[in-house]
């Protein structure tokens, strides 16, 4: 019995024991947990659990009992389920989503109810993980059972139109195309490395928050400017920029006039953890730029940030990102007019095409094929910032389209810079993107292989749109005027050709019996596509006036144009001819010898073609598909006198002839 009685004492003051350590776990976790420290809170809501998750028998394990019995009063704690949720909130916002999704998962499995947003985090857990059908299904899953219009539910039906487009862009057919590899170790080591820009010289410069032993050891993740030799994928030379850089202000992403002589940078300090930018210039003296010096209110506007900018090829415009206001939300991409001091003198927001009511940054603009290039985390793409681009220029944008992948990636993809001086956008190109790397953006070498072009055509006949074969045709530039193909035609009448990139062209064809013609082939919307079809060529064909036929055997009276019996055998051959032929339409002609006036020979020669058609008429033939003229002397076929002037009677005979002209068959 004492036995009995020491045993249970013994288990007593052990579940006393476990509740209390429970009940400290719990209390600790709870208190960080209130102060966001989310690294220990999830330390001791694992304790917690990990206690009341214990191997002891479940009719003698009660905590809470236990703890009553130590007779302490307990200040309030979570609940077990409270502290699941709280466990799976901390590793989120550790972006630790391995732990968090399975204690999501279990949250979901005990309340739906009681924790409505547990569903939308497990989503999103899921999609940081890689898992998009499931996370797609979740997403579906949270819009299915959460009523409130709010910004949750915004943000999981955007989601949902992201997960879509992620795995249709994960099956892309043309992966293979992309080249996408990390730049050497020697721009990005530690600390974070983006921002690329491109000097007229070729040089690259970027922002970088890599230890410095120039900088004090309190000021190690400075961001800074940095420049460096770039060629052939290796890099070389890397040192500071030639710019005062104090540690009291971080560096952000630069960019220098066309001519080398203009810096524009970001500079950015921490105000209370808020981060506050704004846009500075400097000059080139020698090797060295002058100390920056803030830009006015035209860019920096009091009370909002500004950064990022960007130089127009031209040198007379600034792109810029901001917050400022007149803005549809977040960060808006601006303009701002250079001066020829390359000042700002005026300042404009790029509008409703390209911004949207979230945040758009980092704007680069390629001049060979007029492409503005930005970031956005407003449309729809794989997730964070992606790549969009737009065609056109300052006041007149194309609706700007996703890069797709893999030039984006699920995570945050910003700042671009193309060294390409072609068409091809993604030939040679520099990126920030954080794909790779668990804190920070660094720097990603990107090149597209583009195939070339194929474009390909038909040439056939204007009249009846049959295939011309053989056909000769000219591919020419119409910006250099020169010859870029030559081809002839198949039996099919067809053509085809490539070139590197699209460019303004026309097709001009020739062929035997035919007219030349030029038809323009204008470059697409879409430059990506892999070939088009140029609008039919087709050519006229050269029409030999037709010859005229003469009627044997057809009389008049003398000097009269009164037919005589004898020319009706003849006349009604030509009957059967119209008759056999009903769409067939002639012209008759009468022609005389050279005796009498012009005036006479003429007026003759009309009364007589007029009495052929009149007697044609008389046999029903439509007087519509007849005609008649007169020629007089005018056409002669034979000499009318020898060569020494006498009369020449055969030739006068020969010459005095009735003649018809078929005029459409």
């Amino acid at each position: 019995m004492k036995k009995l009685l020491f045993t249970t004492a013994a288990l007593l003051s052990a579940w006393i024991a476990d509740a209390q350590f429970s009940y400290d776990y719990l209390k600790a976790a709870d208190q960080y947990y209130r102060k966001e420290d989310y690294n220990s809170a999830a330390q001791y809501y694992e304790k917690y659990l990990g206690a009341r998750n214990k191997t002891l028998k479940p009719e003698t394990y009660k905590p809470y009992a236990a703890v009553t019995a130590s007779k302490k009063k307990l200040a309030p704690v979570s609940s077990e389920q409270d502290a699941t949720y709280k466990l799976a909130e901390s590793y989120r916002n550790l972006h630790n989503y391995k732990k968090a999704a399975p204690y999501y998962e279990t949250v979901l499995e005990f309340s739906k109810a009681g924790y409505p947003l547990a569903s939308y985090h497990y989503a999103t857990s899921l999609r940081a993980l890689g898992k998009y059908e499931d996370a797609r299904k979740a997403f579906r899953n949270f819009l299915g059972e959460y009523a409130t219009n709010d910004n949750y539910r915004n943000a999981a039906t955007r989601e949902v139109r992201n997960l879509d487009f992620i795995i249709t862009q994960l099956e892309r057919k043309d992966q293979h195309l992309y080249q996408v590899k990390k730049a050497p170790a020697a721009l990005n080591t530690t600390g974070a490395s983006y921002a690329p820009v491109w000097t007229s010289a070729g040089q690259l410069i970027f922002t970088s928050t890599r230890p410095d032993s120039s900088f004090s050891k309190n000021h190690v993740y400075i961001n800074r400017l940095y420049t460096a030799d770039y060629a052939d994928g290796q890099t070389s030379n890397i040192k500071q920029l030639g710019l005062a850089q104090p540690e009291s202000l971080h560096q952000g992403a630069a960019s220098i006039s066309p001519d080398g002589q203009l810096l524009f940078l970001t500079r950015w300090h921490l105000d209370h953890g808020k981060k506050i930018s704004a846009i500075w210039c400097s000059h080139k003296s020698g090797d060295k730029w002058s100390e920056p010096v803030l830009l006015d209110a035209v860019i920096n506007t009091p009370g909002s940030n500004s950064q990022q900018p960007f130089v127009l090829p031209d040198g007379k415009g600034l792109l810029y990102a901001s917050d400022k206001p007149g803005g549809r939300g977040g960060f808006d991409l601006w303009v701002a007019a250079l001066g020829p001091d390359g000042k700002p003198v005026n300042s404009a927001n790029l509008g409703e095409v390209i911004n949207t009511a979230d945040n758009e940054q980092a704007p680069y603009y390629h001049a060979a094929t007029s492409t503005l290039v930005f970031s956005t985390d407003g449309r729809t793409g794989m997730g964070g910032y992606d790549f969009f681009a737009s065609k056109g220029n300052i006041g007149a944008w194309k609706e700007p389209v996703n890069l797709g992948y893999p030039v984006n990636s699920v995570k945050d993809d910003i700042y671009f810079a193309s060294r390409s001086n072609k068409r091809n956008l993604l030939d040679d190109v520099l990126l920030g993107t954080d794909r790779a790397a668990e804190c920070c953006l660094e720097l990603f070498f990107l090149h597209k292989v583009r195939a070339p072009r194929q474009l390909s055509g038909i040439v056939v006949s204007c009249e009846d749109n049959t295939p011309l074969s053989g056909a000769a045709v000219n591919v020419i530039d119409t910006v250099t005027n020169t010859v870029v193909a030559t081809r002839n035609t198949g039996t099919d009448g067809s053509y085809a050709f490539t070139v590197e990139e699209y460019l303004p062209l026309k097709a001009v064809a020739n062929a035997d019996g035919y007219t030349t013609n030029a038809q323009q082939i204008a470059v697409p919307a879409d430059e990506d596509i892999d070939g088009i079809t140029a609008p039919v060529l087709c050519l006229t064909k050269i029409v030999t006036p037709p010859s005229p036929t003469a009627l044997n055997n057809v009389y008049y009276d003398f000097d009269e144009a009164t037919l005589k019996p004898e020319s009706h055998t003849s006349l009604d051959k030509l009957v059967q001819l119209l008759t056999a032929n009903p769409e067939m339409q002639i012209e008759l002609s009468a022609h005389t010898d050279g005796k009498g006036t012009a005036k006479h020979n003429q007026r003759l020669s009309e009364a007589r073609a007029k009495s052929c058609v009149e007697y044609l008429v008389s046999k029903g033939i439509s007087a519509d598909r007849l005609t008649y003229k007169g020629y007089g002397a005018t056409q002669p076929v034979a000499p009318n006198t020898l060569p020494d002037g006498s009369d020449n009677p055969e030739g006068r005979q020969q010459n005095r002839r009735t003649t018809f002209t078929i005029l459409k068959k």
